[in-house]
């Protein structure tokens, strides 16, 4: 039976994910609220590990969430969820796709859907930031301005910020220098 939900699960975050692996962390997100098959903490790191390595979020958040809830064929049967609405959309559009293109009504969905997309990513890099930077739950305990914010999180973030504004280096540097350093200051 949890084979079975985790490919409804994962199915569906494929199917309403539009526009890539970060539009897929709000509905990662509702897994780690729902199901409680993954922490918000173990969420953050595969989006920090699905971000420096080949892949995107969903399906390698989707191979880790699978793996641990069931073993390998759990992490077998979550990735072929979320995969499968895509493959068999892209085939259903490849097919039709050269006869309708040029369509006005074609162009105006594709044109409707961007904004919707940029949303999605803006919402997910909102709820990044906020569990990156602050300490909600600390600050609901303890009711102090300082508990509220991650100074070294917020420093690292601005000095990594600045970075790309001054260097402009190929971001696999920055994340790089990002993974040393969580590593060598655990943050």
């Amino acid at each position: 039976m949890i084979y079975f939900k985790l490919f409804l699960v994962f199915f569906r975050i494929g199917l309403f994910a539009v526009g890539g692996g970060l539009a897929t962390l709000p509905f990662l997100q509702e897994i780690v609220h729902k199901y409680g098959w993954i922490t918000t903490e173990e969420l953050m790191d595969m989006i920090a590990i699905s971000e420096s390595t080949p892949g995107p979020i969903g399906i390698n958040t989707a191979t880790f969430v699978g793996n641990k809830t069931a073993g390998l064929l759990g992490g077998t049967v979550a990735t072929l969820g979320i995969v499968t609405p895509s493959i068999v959309i892209i085939v259903i559009i490849a097919h039709y796709f050269s006869k309708f293109s040029e369509r006005p009504i074609v162009k105006s969905a594709f044109s409707g859907i961007r904004p919707a997309v940029s949303g999605l990513i803006g919402a997910a890099g909102f709820e990044v930031a906020k569990i990156a930077l602050l300490s909600i739950d600390s600050y609901k305990i303890n009711k102090n301005i300082k508990d509220l914010l991650n100074f070294k999180e917020i420093i690292f973030f601005i000095i990594i910020f600045y970075l790309i504004r001054r260097l402009n280096k190929h971001p696999i540097s920055y994340i790089l220098v990002a993974a040393v350093v969580g590593i060598l200051f655990k943050f």
